[in-house]
This record gives C-alpha cells, sequence and structure tokens, in this order.
C-alpha cells in the first residue's frame, strides 16, 4: 500500500496530466467530429499542451517510481511555465476575439499547398478562411480560446502547488501537540 505523501506527490501531477488530455483531446473532438476548423492561433494554443502533457506524465511515472521529490518538482514547474505560455495565447487569442486589440496579421487559417495555378484555382472554391479574430463557438460569454486561457490557468496553478507545496503535511493533532 501506498503512503500518504507519496500519494500526494502523485496528485498534482494527475490532475495535470487527466485535465491536460482531456483539453486537447476536447480540441481534437470538436475540430474532427464537431467540425470546427482551428484558426492559425488555434492550432499555436495547442503546442504547450504537446509540451506540457509528457512532461506532466513525466513527473507522475517519476512520482509513481519513487523518485527523487526535486525531480518531480522540476517537472511540474516546466510543464507549468508551458502552460503559463499556453494561458498568454489563450487570452491573446480571446481579447483579439473581443476586439480589445489586433490579431496576428497573418492569421487568416490553413492554405494547402499548391502545386500549379490550375491547383490553386481548383482550390480557391474549396478553402474556408478561418479568422482569428472571430469566435465560431462561445459557451458562458467565452469562446474555445477563453476556455482554454482558464483551463491553462487552472493547470498552472495546480502544476505550481504541487512543485512549491511543503514536502510533508504533519497532522493537524500534531501540530497542536508542538504549540
Amino acid at each position: 500500500m501506498m503512503d500518504a505523501s507519496r500519494r500526494r506527490e502523485m496528485m498534482a501531477p494527475a490532475v495535470v496530466s487527466v485535465v491536460g488530455l482531456a483539453t486537447i483531446a476536447t480540441a481534437w473532438g470538436f475540430e474532427l467530429i464537431g467540425g470546427f476548423i482551428p484558426c492559425a492561433l488555434c492550432l499555436q494554443e495547442r503546442v504547450p499542451y504537446y509540451i506540457g502533457l509528457p512532461l506532466a506524465v513525466a513527473a507522475l511515472l517519476a512520482a509513481v517510481a519513487g523518485a527523487r521529490p526535486t525531480v518531480v518538482r522540476m517537472l511540474l514547474v516546466a510543464a507549468g511555465i508551458t502552460f503559463a505560455y499556453g494561458a498568454y495565447l489563450g487570452i491573446y487569442h480571446a481579447g483579439a476575439e473581443w476586439g480589445w486589440w489586433l490579431g496576428p496579421a497573418d492569421c487568416g487559417g490553413n492554405a494547402p499547398a499548391v502545386a500549379d495555378v490550375d491547383d490553386l484555382l481548383g482550390q480557391l472554391d474549396n478553402i474556408r478562411v478561418v479568422s482569428c479574430t472571430a469566435a465560431s463557438w462561445r459557451l458562458l460569454g467565452l469562446s474555445f480560446a477563453g476556455w482554454n486561457a482558464v483551463v491553462s490557468i487552472f493547470l498552472v496553478a495546480v502544476a505550481m502547488w504541487g512543485a512549491f507545496r511543503p514536502l510533508a503535511e504533519e497532522p493537524a493533532e500534531v501540530a497542536r501537540s508542538r504549540a
């Protein structure tokens, strides 16, 4: 049976791993099943998940394997920093959607590669340009980008809590007896 301090050591990386995986799976689900086409900035917002999730899973595996707490903590800090960048991207994207600031000048969708002029003319009828400044969906007033910012901030908080919390938490009765 696993002791309580070991379970506490695994909690933050497990939460970051599960919530992060659910988030990126949801993004892919909306794209592949729901038919929502991501803009270029949406695709950039996925990169922190592609980097942060392996870091969180590595932290979880290190905790399960009984690695030194410093290893787990450093991996959580790296994941937290990565998701902080994701939160920045989400806030930037949501702000551009709300018109608070300009979005990126090159954000206009994903154009496929063109072999020749005939290809280009044939593709013009089939290309759907997706703007970074137009939200394609909102729930409770937040777009995909807004929800990504919320989830990323949560992931940063959990990762940093796991990285910087005290190593051993004393039971309340032990702490009171020392007072």
